[in-house]
């Protein structure tokens, strides 16, 4: 069986972050654009963990804790922000929200 380099890791989160990158320019949908940008987080956390095993150091895996804290906290006020904006235009559609210019 073949063991798995770190360059496995680098094209992994490569793809995971393109993916998610493209979610984000080409959705229209605004929950589907927040988890496209946890794709993108989660390839970045992908890349800490796989060097900071590579070099035999702790830091990686400290800092990915510190990106899931400000990702939940991302998520918790993007959704609140959602649901606000859903009641108010009944849709979720970011194209719609620019109608909302005063």
């Amino acid at each position: 069986m073949s063991e798995i380099t770190i360059n496995s890791y680098v094209i992994l989160s490569t793809i995971l972050f393109v993916i998610g990158a493209l979610g984000v320019l080409l959705r229209r949908n605004a929950i589907i654009v927040f988890m496209s940008i946890e794709m993108m987080l989660n390839a970045a956390n992908l890349l800490f963990v796989a060097f900071s095993r590579h070099l035999g150091n702790l830091d990686g895996q400290v800092l990915v804790f510190f990106v899931i804290t400000v990702a939940a906290a991302e998520v918790a006020v993007g959704l609140a922000l959602i649901v606000a904006i859903f009641r108010t235009k009944k849709s979720i559609d970011i194209d719609t929200l620019n109608l909302m210019k005063g």
